[in-house]
């Protein structure tokens, strides 16, 4: 397993890109920063973290996905990998948020930004961007953030972290490629924030009620809404107000 390791770095999904642009780069190859300085999240949100307290990295997943249909199977295996990762540190109260947020409690300790690009002959190339905060304790200004430090009230080693989220993942990509997808998707469903509870949404234009009920293969948010129908939502389509 290749690791690059940088002392800081506009961003390190954009690092591992332009690597894969321009020579052979392995599969599973991470690239991990103490600092980023121009961090992304889902659509664009900016993910801010501060320097040496947390963990930044980004891990090329190849010879996986054959077909666009499948990447939403890919976050699922990300998610789940993390929250496995974790539960191992006897961290309490994870919870997934759609698509792809990991919560402790009801605060936000970590994202996934994963960036794909078709290379010549049709192979998709996937850079799994994680951003997980591991001992940063002040937040101010962010109510809903939290870091493993915060929830488990004590330090963690951040390399360890990262590698147990790893491990978890190679296991997971092997069940992909073996087309065992069920028990992921279990996982990942049983572990969705707020599924099953009234909760309040917001899209453009309204506030509304409704019921999580799942997520299509495809990746989208399915919700019992107040007249008993079942809408589908896109990333960025709907807010939960929690």
């Amino acid at each position: 397993m290749n690791i690059i390791k940088l002392s800081a770095t506009n961003s390190t999904n954009d690092y591992l890109k332009q690597l894969t642009a321009t020579q052979h780069v392995d599969n599973f190859t991470i690239v991990t920063a103490e600092d980023q300085t121009a961090g992304r999240g889902q659509m664009g949100a900016q993910w801010n973290a501060e320097p040496g307290k947390n963990l930044t990295f980004s891990i090329l997943v190849r010879d996986l996905l054959l077909e666009v249909s499948g990447i939403f199977n890919l976050n699922v295996a990300v998610a789940v990998s993390i929250i496995q990762a974790l539960d191992g540190y006897g961290v309490e109260a994870l919870n997934i948020k759609w698509p792809n947020d990991i919560l402790a409690g009801n605060k936000k300790i970590g994202g996934i930004l994963i960036e794909n690009s078709i290379k010549q002959g049709g192979e998709i190339f996937s850079v799994i961007g994680i951003g997980l905060n591991v001992n940063q304790k002040n937040f101010d200004g962010l109510p809903k953030a939290s870091s493993l430090a915060v929830a488990a009230s004590r330090d963690f080693d951040k390399q360890e972290v990262m590698m147990a989220i790893v491990q978890k993942l190679q296991h997971n990509v092997a069940k992909l490629m073996h087309k065992d997808t069920q028990s992921l998707w279990e996982t990942y469903l049983k572990r969705l924030y707020k599924i099953g509870v009234p909760m309040p949404f917001e899209n453009s234009t309204t506030k509304f009620m409704g019921i999580i009920k799942g997520v299509t293969p495809t990746g989208q948010l399915q919700v019992l809404l107040e007249n008993d129908n079942i809408a589908e939502y896109a990333i960025k389509e709907v807010q939960l107000l929690y």
